[in-house]
Order: C-alpha cells, then sequence, then structure tokens
C-alpha cells in the first residue's frame, strides 16, 4: 500500500476515534437531563361505547352470527352464477344486484379483502335442449322451401301431442280432451280459457298451464291460416315459416324426439352459452354489477370434475350405475361427523325439488335411494360427452360449484351465496359432496340467500305474462333507480317489485337526495363567489355543534344497521333522517350558514350511496356520483368535461347573439368565431381542429403544450412574414419618395443654380433650358439634345411630384 493511503487511512481512523467519544459524551449528557426530567405516566383511555360487530344471516343456523373471517380480513366468497341459455330477468337482478351490495359493503366500508369467485354454468340439461332444438328448428326452417299438406299434417301430429302432454296438465278430467279429440275440443277449451276461475284453476293443476295454453292456440290458429292457403292454392315459402315460427315451441319438441340423438357438435351447445353469458354480463355492468375477481366455467373443468368424482368414489360416498356416478345421501349421513341437508333437512323426501335438481335429461333408475344424486352423468346420444373411468359423459349440475369453488378457494370457505331457491338440492349437495371430499365437517362458514322475487305480488313467470327481462326494466328505469328498490329491502326477504314502488317509494328517495345535493352545491357555488372560507373557521356555534353531532351519531346508526346483517332499509333511512335534520339546519341559519359543516355532512352522504353503487366518483365529490359502468374506473365526468362544455357553450352563445343580431356582416363575424374557437379556445384543452379541403375539420387530441407551441411557432411566422411584407412595403415606398423627391425641382429650373455649379451655363430660353455654356458659346447639338431629353424627363417627374402633393402626399 502506497505510503499517502496508509496516512489517509490513520487519519481517517483517528477521526472516527473523536467522534465517537464526542457522541458518547452526548448520549451521556442526554441520558442525565432525560433522568432529571421524566415524561408524565399515561392511562389507556376507557371505551365509553363497544363498536357494533358485523352479524349476519346465516341459512346454516337461521340466526344471524357473529361474522368470523377464517385468515384475518381476508375473505374467500363464492357466488353461483347464472346457467346461461336465455335472456337474463328480473329474478337474476334481484340476486346479483343484491350480492353485488353485500359484496361492497364487505370491502368499501368493512374493508375485508374479498376473492369473489363467481361461476358459469355452459353445459345443464336446460342448455343441452335450448341448443338442440334451436339448432334442429332452425335447419328444418330452412329447409322448408314451401307450404305443403306434409307439413300441415306433421305439425298436427306435433300440436295433438303437445296438447296431450302439456296443456292437459292443467285440465279436470271432463275437460281433458281425448287421443284424437284434440282439434274437435279446442274450440270449447278456448272459450272457458277466457273464464279467470276456470284458468285460475288450471293454473293450481299446473303453474305453466296458461304458457302451454297460449302456444298450442298459437300454433292451432297458424294451422288453420295454413289450411286456408293451401285450399286458396297458395304455398308460398313465407307462409311455411310464419306457421313454424308460430309453432316454434311445439314443433322444436317434436323435432327434439325425432331427431335430437343426431346433434354431437359440441360447438352447437358451446355457441349458444357463449352469446348469453356475453348478454348476461353486458346486463349485468347495466346495472352497475362489479365482475366477479375469478370467473369459471363448467367446460375448462371437466378433467377436474371427473378427478373429484374418483376421489368421493373411494372415500366410500358414491357408487356407479351403468356409467353414471351418483352420491350415496345415506352413507354420508351416516358418517360420523356429516350431515345431509344442512339447509334444508325437512326436504330430504321433497321428490319434486329433488327432481328439478337433477334436470330433464337424467335417468333416475338404479338409485339407492331417491334422495342420491348424479355426480357424473353417462351421455346419452344427442348430448356432449367428456372421457371418464366410466366411459363418455358429462357433470352433474351440483358437483361443478364443488370442483371450482374447491379449486379455487381450497377445502373451506367463509361466504357462500346464491339465490333462497338454489338452498335445496342444490347447495345442500353441494356441501355434502365437498364435505365428503375433504373430509371436513364444514366446507362453507356462512350461506348467505336472497329472498324470492316477486312481481306485483306474485312469482315472476312466463305462465303469469309478468315475466320481465333486464334490458325491459332498464328501458322503464334507471340502474340507481332499481338498486334502491332492492336496497329498500331487506337481502333475505322476499321482494314484492312492483310499480307502486317504483313510483312511489323509490322516486321520492332518489328525489330527495338529488334536492338535497343541488341545494348544496348551489350553497358552495355562492361561497365561492363571496369568499368565504370553506375549512369551518368561520362560525361555529352551537348549532354547527348540533349538526355535527347528528353526523356522528348518523354514521354510528349506519354502522349499527350494517352490522345488523346489512340492513339497508335502516341504513338508507339513517341517511334521509340526517339529510332531513341537514336542511332545518340549512333553512333556520340564513346568512349565519356554516358552509363547511354542510360539506362535510353531504360528502359522507354522497360517500356512503356511492359505497351502494348508486354512482361512481371522487371521495369529495358532492352528490351520488356519475352512473358510469362497471369497468370505467374512478374518473370524475365534471372535472374532466365541464371545460370543453364551457367552450362549447360560449361558442354557442356568441353564434346565437350574432343570428339574433341578424348584422350585415353576420356571416363573417361567425367564421372569426370559428376561427376564435380553434386557435385560442381550445387550444389550452388539447384540441386541434384541422380544415379540410371538403369543409369539415378533422380533430386531434393533442398535448395543450404542443399546440401552445406550435400556435406561438405559426403566430412568429406569421409576423415574421407580415414583418418582410411590411418591409418590402416601405422600401418600395421610400424608393417611390426618392423618385417624387427628384420631381420637387421645376424643369425651368433645373440647369440653374443651386441646382447646377455656377458659371456652367449663361444663357436659357424661357422653358429654362440652357443655350450657351458659361463662356457663352452656343451649346452643340448632341449637349443641347442631352439637356432637351433631361429635361423632358424632369418635367415628367416634377408632374408627378405635383399630383402627389396635391393629393396629400399619399
Amino acid at each position: 500500500m502506497h505510503s499517502r493511503a496508509i496516512s489517509l487511512l490513520r487519519r481517517s481512523s483517528l477521526a472516527s476515534s473523536v467522534l465517537y467519544s464526542a457522541s458518547f459524551s452526548s448520549r451521556s449528557l442526554r441520558s442525565c437531563t432525560s433522568m432529571a426530567a421524566q415524561q408524565p405516566p399515561w392511562s389507556l383511555p376507557k371505551r365509553k361505547e363497544d363498536e357494533p360487530v358485523l352479524k349476519i344471516y346465516n341459512s346454516l343456523t337461521k340466526s344471524k352470527t357473529e361474522f368470523v373471517a377464517i385468515n384475518g380480513r381476508h375473505v374467500k366468497w363464492y357466488n353461483c352464477g347464472p346457467t346461461v341459455y336465455d335472456a337474463s330477468h328480473m329474478g337474476h337482478a334481484r340476486n346479483y344486484v343484491t350480492q353485488d351490495v353485500l359484496r361492497r359493503i364487505m370491502t368499501d366500508y368493512f374493508g375485508y379483502d374479498v376473492h369473489f369467485v363467481m361461476n358459469i354454468t355452459d353445459i345443464d340439461d336446460k342448455i343441452i335442449l335450448r341448443a338442440r332444438q334451436s339448432y334442429l328448428v332452425n335447419k328444418f326452417r330452412s329447409e322448408t322451401t314451401a307450404l305443403s299438406r306434409d307439413l300441415v299434417t306433421q305439425l298436427e301430429t306435433a300440436w295433438t301431442d303437445y296438447v296431450q302432454s302439456k296443456v292437459s296438465k292443467g285440465l279436470s278430467d271432463t275437460d281433458r280432451p281425448g287421443k284424437g279429440k284434440e282439434k274437435e275440443a279446442w274450440p270449447q277449451l278456448v272459450t272457458r280459457f277466457q273464464d279467470k276461475a276456470w284458468k285460475q284453476e288450471g293454473l293450481k293443476r299446473d303453474e305453466k298451464f296458461e304458457m302451454h295454453f297460449s302456444a298450442a292456440h298459437r300454433t292451432y290458429a297458424a294451422l288453420l291460416v295454413a289450411e286456408e292457403s293451401l285450399r286458396a292454392g297458395d304455398s308460398s315459402q313465407q307462409l311455411a315459416h310464419t306457421l313454424i315460427d308460430e309453432a316454434h315451441d311445439i314443433i322444436a319438441i317434436s323435432l327434439d324426439k325425432q331427431h335430437g340423438s343426431s346433434v354431437t357438435d359440441h360447438s352447437i351447445f358451446r355457441s349458444l352459452a357463449a352469446y348469453w353469458e356475453d348478454q348476461f354480463f353486458n346486463d349485468m355492468r347495466r346495472l352497475r354489477v362489479r365482475d366477479p375477481d375469478t370467473l369459471t366455467r363448467v367446460t375448462e373443468f371437466v378433467p377436474e370434475i371427473a378427478s373429484f368424482v374418483e376421489g368421493i368414489v373411494k372415500n366410500g360416498y358414491g357408487y356407479v350405475v351403468d356409467g353414471s356416478v351418483y352420491f350415496d345421501t345415506r352413507a354420508f349421513d351416516k358418517a360420523d361427523g356429516h350431515y345431509y341437508a344442512k339447509l334444508e333437512p325437512w326436504s330430504k323426501g321433497n321428490r319434486e325439488l329433488l327432481e328439478e335438481g337433477e334436470g330433464a335429461l337424467t335417468a333416475t333408475t338404479g338409485k339407492r335411494s331417491p334422495a342420491d344424486f348424479a355426480l357424473w352423468k353417462a351421455s346419452k346420444p344427442g348430448e356432449p360427452s367428456w372421457p371418464s373411468p366410466w366411459g363418455p359423459g358429462r357433470p352433474g349440475w351440483h358437483i361443478e360449484c364443488s370442483v371450482m369453488a374447491s379449486a379455487i378457494l381450497g377445502d373451506n370457505m367463509d361466504i357462500h351465496s346464491g339465490g333462497i331457491d338454489l338452498a335445496f338440492p342444490h347447495h345442500d349437495n353441494e356441501m355434502a359432496q365437498s364435505e365428503a371430499y375433504h373430509n371436513c365437517p364444514a366446507w362453507v362458514n356462512y350461506f348467505i340467500h336472497t329472498g324470492h322475487l316477486h312481481i306485483e305480488g306474485l312469482k315472476m313467470s312466463k305462465s303469469l305474462k309478468n315475466f320481465i327481462t333486464i334490458d325491459e326494466i332498464l328501458q322503464k328505469y334507471t340502474a340507481r333507480q332499481l338498486r334502491i328498490a332492492f336496497l329498500t329491502q331487506l337481502w333475505n326477504a322476499r321482494v314484492d317489485f312492483s310499480e307502486a314502488l317504483m313510483t312511489g317509494e323509490v322516486r321520492t328517495i332518489e328525489a330527495t337526495f338529488n334536492n338535497f345535493f343541488t341545494l348544496v352545491k348551489a350553497l358552495v357555488t355562492q361561497a365561492d363567489a363571496e369568499g368565504a372560507r370553506l375549512d369551518g373557521k368561520n362560525r361555529f356555534g352551537d348549532a354547527e355543534h348540533e349538526l355535527t353531532n347528528s353526523l356522528h351519531s348518523s354514521q354510528d346508526a349506519f354502522r349499527a344497521a350494517l352490522c345488523d346483517s346489512f340492513n339497508t332499509p335502516e341504513a338508507l333511512n339513517v341517511l334521509r333522517e340526517l339529510v332531513s335534520r341537514t336542511n332545518v339546519y340549512i333553512n333556520s341559519r340564513g346568512k349565519d350558514l356554516e358552509v363547511s359543516v354542510v360539506v362535510r355532512v353531504t360528502g359522507w352522504v354522497g360517500k356512503m350511496l356511492r359505497m351502494f353503487g348508486l354512482g361512481e366518483g371522487e371521495t369529495s365529490e358532492i352528490g351520488w356520483g356519475q352512473e358510469r359502468d362497471a369497468g370505467e374506473g374512478s374518473v370524475n365526468r365534471e372535472e374532466i368535461l365541464m371545460p370543453y362544455l364551457r367552450t362549447l357553450s360560449t361558442f354557442r352563445d356568441g353564434v346565437r347573439r350574432l343570428a339574433i343580431a341578424r348584422g350585415d356582416t353576420a356571416l363573417k363575424d361567425i367564421l372569426v368565431l370559428s376561427d376564435k374557437l380553434r386557435d385560442v379556445d381550445l387550444v389550452p384543452l388539447g384540441v386541434a381542429l384541422d380544415d379540410q379541403d371538403d369543409g369539415k375539420a378533422l380533430v386531434k387530441l393533442v398535448p395543450p403544450a404542443d399546440l401552445i407551441r406550435a400556435r406561438e411557432e405559426k403566430r412568429a411566422q406569421a409576423e415574421a412574414k407580415a414583418g418582410k411584407k411590411a418591409a418590402a412595403v416601405e422600401a418600395e415606398r421610400q424608393k417611390r419618395l426618392q423618385k417624387l423627391e427628384k420631381g420637387r425641382v421645376a424643369p425651368r429650373d433645373m440647369f440653374k443654380p443651386p441646382h447646377v455649379r455656377e458659371g456652367t451655363y449663361g444663357n436659357w430660353d424661357e422653358n429654362g433650358l440652357p443655350l450657351t455654356d458659361g463662356d457663352g458659346k452656343e451649346l452643340s447639338k448632341n449637349a443641347s439634345k442631352k439637356v432637351q431629353k433631361e429635361w423632358a424627363a424632369q418635367k415628367k417627374l416634377h408632374e408627378e411630384f405635383l399630383a402627389w402633393q396635391e393629393s396629400g402626399g399619399s
């Protein structure tokens, strides 16, 4: 090592020692000082009031139970998604909007970190039948080129089968037509159908009676028209297609019986499901329902489902019958620590529910118990299939949720949710097979079920003609109004959706908040204009303290309501009462109003309404926020759009003013306004208008700084060009002035002193032309010509000078 480096190291080491000694001495001094002066003792505050704990109505206990997440603030939540084979309806809206509200309360209010998983059932008996029948009817229609006797006969046969198999379910023994007597009996049945009491008796026998009867009558009427057309000699393809369209529901069943087994292309089933899945999510976003964190589809989990079923069989709770696998409910119920039908044990023997849960295409022979259900279904011809240890087949309905939820969330979850109609057998079967596979006592900790939806007091049904799609209802009411309607009723109670509810309570609630927000915005605008402070340092007297206390007590009551199993009706009432108290304060204070207190109240009210999904926006925003789609993100539209809208409004005001004035230069002035809009007003907003030859402007969004720089460069170039032009004009003017200046001297004086040197010429004629030189000699011929030429030129210049002088020198 070099000697200089060693010297530096030694000096550095010495310095470090000195610094350490100084530091030690300083610490010692502070320690002595602190021993002399100590902080006073501090006591832990005593809580005056305990904070309410969240309790949820748990279908597993049929009571409100304290919610305890098993992993801190993390909540695993599985929600049963739709079976996608038709348009989404108000029942879907009730379920998924309600689940969305509960999810928002858990995440945005209580602050839980929720992993929300939802499935899509994209293969199921209903999907298979709908896809297969739609495919066969469309194929049949495309192959039918004319109305014929054979076509009419085929549809008459399908119609009589339909009357016997479907319509007759709602008919009494005396009204039921005998085989072959359907057509003869139909007119009398149509007459009796007009009798409300008779129809009601039919609906008691079969809730779908009206739907089946209406479908049969449409077909019957279409057949009469077709027969009349054939007698008239009209057999057009249009008539044939009209007949098929009117008889769609009936011919679909008939064609499926005849040709359903020939449909084997998986894409036929998948395309139907994919289409309705897309429509479902479009409807959900229009309703402001957030997308799930994780979305699963049955067709994407078939191998896992087969493996899961194998595990259940291996554990002794499944058995095989002719390529299908069934869950052994008795074996499971007898096992220690296991209970079948935890949610609705009283429904174990409900054959109607059990059969509905199995699906229309599922065989029920060979089961050990009527309560046993299919885990894996052997596929018949005309059904999609996947390979399995038991042969080609497809998943049972209940198994899909068990497998997908387990794949994402594991062997236990905090919350499982769905509609109350799924409690038995679907959810009970889900739990049984999951607990059988995982060998655990509890797969779900909290089961929450949304209540039924009734329309005007009746269960929603196509047969009752009160079936409403989401698309139809959103043409009449806004998403906000629908969400308010569901918020006014308990999430797990039956909802009676009615015109009176929407035009009464919902409209009143919306108007109350609308008027309040409008009033507060006006107060804030007025305060801004007057330069009033909004930080609460103007006036804070008893009235302000009272309103602040009302806010705090409302916040406590609001939390208590949501902790009471998400009691949204009560929570809404708390907000409405706070708004009422705030209105009283505003009306009573007059000019002594403290705006900051009102703004604080309004901000919290708006924040809670946005938490319910009634709008989106920033936390400081006054009002509902914006009614944006769920995927739009948190953008303040007012803040973004208002500068553009003000510019547009100002331009419009200018155009209207000129148009109303009807001045002679109105068109020119409007063009000037248009140029100002392009070159001045829109530039700070980052909008570039590029005028095109066709009269239309090309609109581009450009950073304002770039536009301002380009405008300044253009202005500099224009100024430079104008300066250059002005310089050229000035130069031309100076040149002309110089020329005119030459004409100032009259031609008769131009050859005389002082304009020529003294003695240059001796004599001149009357026009001032020289005759002799200074010595008296006569000018030569050449000299004489020269002065004459110069004299003539000067005469012309002098005349121009005199004319310029006479015009005032312009």
